[in-house]
């Protein structure tokens, strides 16, 4: 099964047979991005097609697997991993931890973030100890803007609810479609992005918009806009992700895989709606 996020596809979810995907004709049928599907067979586009013996496709019936990914088993995960991240984003506020330790917590967030992204497997531990540092830098940076724009981290936080209330409706009535197309936009603006995010934090190391760089003012909200704009992208990947997992028979374990792309995507979003809110009330 090829995954659309491309984080997924890179630890497994699109990998031949390496996280056990692949194993047969469960993952072929009605995968539109199967390899060598045999050419013979009539059933190779239809999941639910039940081939009689005799006919070309047949299979003799297997016994049903167990120990596959569910949504109870995302949904339980995601809410565990978001469990800690609002927990320890509220340790940090009420500690009022200051900017030098949120980042160095941001810092540790992104070695881990990637570390985990180069598994093969997912560690449970390392999505968690993840999602502990990422608290903390929200935190104390949530805590750091609220005092110069009172209300920023609310805001943020009912922007970031909308949005994912809003991309999933949008998934689930399809008029988003995930697509190769839509994927190869989505990973173009996302490098796109943080590319003008280096350069941007290159002007601001020389003090440039009182060290925010060009984040400031129109040019700053239109960047906002932009980043929650592709975050939500990603967001839809992360759907489709999620989707394909379970309609494939991905294995439990890969639950945590799914936590860790909704986790790091809702988290973009909120520090995405945080800036926004900073620069609107600051004006």
């Amino acid at each position: 099964m090829r995954s659309s996020n491309p984080v997924f596809s890179r630890r497994g979810f699109g990998q031949g047979g390496q996280a056990g995907f692949n194993a047969g004709p469960q993952a072929q049928a009605g995968n539109p991005y199967a390899q060598g599907a045999p050419a013979a067979n009539p059933y190779a586009n239809n999941p639910y097609a039940q081939p009689q013996q005799g006919v070309p496709g047949y299979a003799p019936p297997t016994a049903p697997q167990t120990d596959r990914m569910t949504m109870d088993d995302v949904v339980s995960r995601t809410g565990m991993t978001l469990g800690v991240v609002v927990a320890s984003a509220a340790v940090a506020w009420m500690l009022n931890l200051n900017l030098v330790i949120a980042i160095v917590a941001a810092l540790v967030a992104m070695g881990l973030a990637f570390w985990q992204s180069f598994k093969q497997e997912p560690s449970p531990g390392i999505i968690l100890s993840y999602a502990v540092f990422e608290g903390v830098f929200l935190g104390a940076m949530s805590n750091f803007v609220n005092r110069f724009a009172p209300g920023a981290a609310m805001q943020a936080v009912l922007g970031t609810m909308a949005v994912f209330l809003a991309v999933l409706f949008l998934y689930k009535t399809r008029i988003i479609r995930v697509n190769r197309r839509f994927t190869q936009f989505a990973i173009a603006a996302g490098i796109g992005y943080a590319l003008l995010s280096l350069v941007n934090l290159g002007f601001a190391l020389f003090g440039a918009g009182d060290g925010m760089g060009f984040r400031t003012g129109t040019v700053g909200i239109l960047m906002g806009i932009a980043g929650v704009c592709i975050g939500a992208l990603f967001l839809a990947l992360d759907f489709k992700s999620v989707e394909d997992g379970i309609a494939y028979g991905a294995p439990r374990k890969q639950a945590w895989f799914a936590a860790f792309g909704l986790t790091v995507t809702l988290a973009w979003i909120y520090f995405e709606f945080l800036r926004l809110a900073w620069i609107l009330n600051s004006d």
